[in-house]
């Protein structure tokens, strides 16, 4: 059994391009499925946030409005409900050691926009386990979390390397728009990353060496599964 720390935003607002404020929070079903997935798998997943702060999931993730199915939105609402214990208390992201976790899983939702992306505590724990060869998984916006992490001379711990995320072409979509303060392709591409997009909304993955990275909610489960898949190698 491996030992995972799914690490999500405490932030339940993100600031726009024009100043003010957008409710935000975790997406469900990037939580939820990738949840399930691992825990079904027999590993222990384990929950850590910002200072231990109990995080708010973004209600559009769990009905139409953010293009998902009745169904689809009551079982996510009931998987979150039955891990209820460890969103209501999770860790303190910044005591967590990266020597006691064999995984790391970052989903998104558009709220690690607003703290986890330079969140220092984050930072030295992606760069920690990135020497240590530990898995890091990311998944959609949760992606912008890896920009949290920098060399001793300041540059991006992934430049050079190949990763997906959530596309300036979804973000248009369906997500914020010109709204956004800042998009996570654009942010990436940037810092040096080489960026790979698939067609919008397809479940699409990108494993590079140990950094996993899935596209949108549809490659939630997907992205899971290629921790799976990477942990049986360690």
């Amino acid at each position: 059994m491996a030992k995972i720390l799914m690490i999500i935003s405490a932030a339940d607002t993100l600031a726009l391009a024009d100043g003010s404020t957008h409710p935000t929070g975790y997406w469900a079903e990037e939580v939820a499925a990738s949840h399930q997935v691992l825990v079904e798998a027999g590993h222990q997943v384990d929950i850590a946030t910002p200072a231990g702060a109990r995080p708010t999931v973004d209600p559009v993730s769990l009905d139409e409005r953010g293009g998902v199915r009745p169904a689809d939105g009551t079982a996510f609402r009931a998987y979150l409900d039955s891990i209820a214990a460890s969103l209501d208390a999770p860790l303190d992201l910044a005591s967590v050691r990266a020597a006691d976790y064999d995984a790391f899983y970052l989903p998104g939702g558009h709220a690690p926009m607003a703290d986890l992306a330079d969140d220092p505590a984050l930072g030295a724990l992606l760069a920690e386990a990135d020497r240590r060869g530990r898995v890091i998984a990311a998944l959609c916006h949760g992606v912008a979390a890896l920009l949290s992490a920098t060399t001793a001379t300041g540059a991006f711990l992934f430049a050079g390397r190949g990763l997906t995320g959530f596309t300036d072409e979804e973000e248009r979509q369906g997500g914020l728009g010109d709204a956004a303060p800042w998009l996570v392709e654009d942010r990436l591409v940037e810092r040096g990353a080489h960026f790979k997009a698939g067609a919008p909304w397809s479940d699409s993955v990108v494993v590079d060496g140990n950094l996993i990275t899935g596209q949108n909610p549809q490659s939630s489960v997907t992205t899971a599964r290629e921790v799976l898949a990477a942990l049986k190698n360690t």
